[in-house]
C-alpha cells in the first residue's frame, strides 16, 4: 500500500521537476507540464502515461487503474488508487511519468545515477 510521502521527494528530486498547489492538490510539473496530481484526500493518483496504452493497463488491472475524466481523455493520462499500489511500484509509475516529459538526455542521466532505481527500463 503506497501512501503520498513514498512518492512525494520525487516532485522535487527529479531534474526539472518541481511541486505545486493547485485548488488544495499537490501536482509535480516540469515547466508548465503537470505529470503526476494527487488527489485532494491524498488517496489517489493521476499520472502521465502513453494514450495508446492506458486501455490495456486498465483492463488488466480495473481494481488499480482507471481511465481520467471524459475530459482528460485527450490528455496522457491514467489514475490509480494509491491503497492498491505498492511504494516501488509508485514511484516507478511516477518516475516513468517524469519521462514522458523531460528529454531522453534527462532520463538517461537518472539511469546512470540509478541503475537500478525506480522507474529504470528493463
Amino acid at each position: 500500500m503506497a501512501v503520498i510521502d513514498d512518492v512525494r521527494p520525487l516532485g522535487a528530486e527529479l531534474e526539472r521537476s518541481y511541486p505545486v498547489y493547485v485548488r488544495a492538490r499537490l501536482k509535480s510539473r516540469v515547466r508548465r507540464i503537470v505529470y503526476v496530481a494527487f488527489s485532494a484526500d491524498e488517496s489517489g493518483i493521476g499520472f502521465a502515461f502513453p494514450r495508446e496504452e492506458r486501455e490495456a493497463l486498465v483492463l488488466a488491472d480495473p481494481h488499480r487503474f482507471r481511465m481520467p475524466a471524459a475530459s482528460d481523455m485527450r490528455f496522457h493520462w491514467v489514475h490509480a488508487d494509491l491503497a492498491a499500489v505498492d511504494p516501488t511500484e509508485a514511484r516507478e509509475l511516477v518516475v516513468d511519468a517524469w519521462r514522458m516529459v523531460v528529454p531522453d538526455k534527462l532520463s538517461g542521466a537518472y539511469d546512470a545515477l540509478h541503475p537500478t532505481g525506480p522507474g529504470r527500463r528493463r
